[in-house]
């Protein structure tokens, strides 16, 4: 059974910083593309960043760019998420996925290419 635990997440103020992780077991690890994902309320599901199988490439949403930087320990089975100069408009349940399937050459953006999620960990920014 796949299991994702996302952690790390709380209430900072605009500015801070926070670091996410995602803790996977019943896969190997090593083997998946994983990515991270954010919900606010009422709004759709948005791609966050990803990160190879290998963590030799990454790929992030545009405007996320210089201030979220995914990596991963794949001695740990876990993927981090760094998230810093932190705004409002950040605050979002975030989620963790997994591929669909092993050795994906893909960094995906699309949440139909990731098979599995974690409940999700909140963040909340204030102004």
């Amino acid at each position: 059974q796949v299991r994702l635990v996302e952690s790390g997440g709380g209430l900072v103020q605009a500015g801070g910083s926070l670091r996410l992780s995602c803790a996977a077991s019943g896969i190997t690890f090593s083997t998946y593309t994983m990515g991270w994902f954010r919900q606010a309320p009422g709004k759709e599901r948005e791609f966050v960043a990803a990160i190879s199988w290998g963590g030799g490439r990454t790929r992030y949403l545009d405007s996320l760019k210089g201030r979220f930087t995914i990596n991963r320990d794949n001695a740990k089975n876990t993927v981090y998420l760094q998230m810093n100069s932190l705004k409002p408009e950040d605050t979002a349940v975030y989620l963790c996925a997994a591929d669909g399937r092993p050795y994906s050459g893909t960094t995906h953006s699309r949440s139909q290419e990731y098979a599995y999620w974690g409940q999700g960990t909140q963040v909340t920014v204030s102004s």
